[in-house]
């Protein structure tokens, strides 16, 4: 059998890794701008200025969408392209761009996903305190509300936040991200509350203002710990360690996601970080809980769970194969962390983010051959199978990345995409991924199961 029939094939981006036109057409800076303007802090100092200038080739870039035969296209929206100072004017040519693109996805019968913060957090409101300040959370509505009104005739499915455990815990704890900040634990948790607050008040605009009937949900990092073995013990380990809080950081799996859909903060979470809890008022865990149609996983690898008291995490076994960013293969993680956060939340699972970086490049006939990037993606979706033939309501897989793109810290250094892009002239290529993704969607997943059946 095949994948249900109402099952989502698609890929992701995010805007600051390909649109590229940081200074132009009224765009205002984002804190990701000011970051990589400091030396040392990106990949042989790189940045997103230029990236796939996806900005200017959104239309070549949907024909080849359309040409591997995309059902949908989970896109970011920069915040400061449409409100150049966070609030208040708007830009006007910034929101004509996402119009029209929308408007070609959809000539293309692609479906958009429209992610409302992936990151790219407006620089004049950084200097305003950022996340950190109260006002935050109503900031983020009025954006959303702004986006919501312009395109929410087309778009049916909208993604709050992308990985909120990253964006503050790297970027406002270990520094290693934009805005690039070391801050105390409380300060952290300050800003990771206001950030639930964000998420609920843009879920409650959307369901509010939108035309077309809404389906919603968050993208949140999937960090999936796998049993070592299918005993009964080992699972319950492995689920207990995939929603434990161990350390005192937001780099765990249930400290915005037990508040976005169970309504709580977690009680390990709460004894752990008690001496640095935020204030919450009365009214805010109900203004975070609002209702939610998915939840939406990016998922990349897994650790294994460790029969010790004190459920530590053991790596991968030695020699496990890795891709070029070091992230040990685990195929499996796909069945396991669809299945413990669906036994966890009760909500539809959708994987928002899956794929490898690979060392690809243009052989001599021309063309970019990577095998070691379908084998990955192909083992991933017999798991993703497992999971649905068990039972779980796994709706839909976003490859991560439809294109090769600005990878953060990383620079240009890491390729994920199914289209290569060389950068010295912003040419395309469809990978041989891409051409077996094709096949994978016009099967529905058929060709996958008879392969590996």
């Amino acid at each position: 059998m095949s994948f249900p029939t109402d099952f989502v094939w698609g890929a992701a981006s995010s805007s600051y890794q390909i649109e590229g036109a940081t200074n132009i057409d009224g765009k205002g800076l984002s804190i990701w701008d000011i970051f990589c303007q400091s030396p040392g802090k990106i990949a042989e100092n790189f940045s997103g200025e230029i990236a796939c200038d996806h900005y200017h080739r959104f239309e070549e870039d949907i024909q080849l969408m359309a040409r591997i035969g995309m059902q949908a296209y989970r896109l970011s929206i920069s915040w400061p392209r449409v409100l150049p100072e966070g609030r208040g004017r708007i830009n006007a040519k910034g929101l004509s761009f996402y119009d029209r693109l929308i408007d070609s996805l959809l000539s293309h019968k692609i479906e958009p996903w429209v992610t409302l913060f992936h990151w790219d957090y407006p620089y004049q409101l950084y200097h305003q305190g950022g996340w950190l300040n109260s006002d935050s959370s109503n900031w983020f509505a009025d954006y959303t509300k702004v986006v919501v009104d312009k395109l929410s005739d087309r778009v049916r499915y909208w993604i709050t936040l992308n990985e909120p455990q990253c964006f503050i815990g790297f970027g406002y704890q270990t520094g290693k991200h934009a805005p690039g900040l070391t801050l105390p634990l409380s300060e952290v948790l300050r800003a990771a509350h206001n950030v639930l607050l964000a998420h609920g008040k843009a879920t409650q605009v959307i369901r509010a203002s939108a035309r077309k009937s809404p389906r919603v949900g968050p993208a949140l990092v999937g960090l999936v710990k796998m049993p070592k073995t299918e005993s009964s013990a080992y699972i319950n380990l492995a689920q207990d360690a995939t929603f434990a809080i161990v350390e005192k950081n937001v780099l765990n799996n249930t400290w915005f996601t037990d508040p976005m859909i169970l309504g709580h903060y977690p009680k390990d979470g709460l004894k752990l970080f008690e001496l640095a809890l935020p204030r919450i008022q009365g009214s805010d865990m109900k203004t975070i809980s609002q209702e939610l149609d998915f939840c939406g996983i990016n998922v990349y690898f897994g650790e294994y769970a460790k029969a010790t008291n004190d459920r530590k995490i053991t790596s991968c076994p030695p020699g496990r194969g890795q891709t070029t960013m070091g992230w040990p293969v685990t195929p499996e993680v796909l069945y396991w962390g669809p299945k413990f956060f669906y036994e966890r939340y009760k909500l539809p699972i959708v994987v928002t983010e899956n794929g490898m970086a690979n060392c690809d490049w243009v052989h001599s006939d021309n063309k970019v051959h990577d095998p070691q990037r379908i084998d990955f993606l192909t083992r991933h979706l017999i798991q993703i199978k497992r999971s649905i033939n068990d039972g779980i309501p796994t709706k839909g897989y976003f490859v991560w990345s439809i294109l090769d793109n600005f990878e953060w810290t990383f620079g240009f250094q890491q390729r994920f995409g199914l289209i290569y892009v060389d950068y010295s002239n912003q040419k395309r290529i469809l990978k041989d991924s891409a051409l077996w993704y094709q096949q994978i969607i016009n099967t529905n997943g058929q060709c996958v199961i008879n392969e590996n059946s």
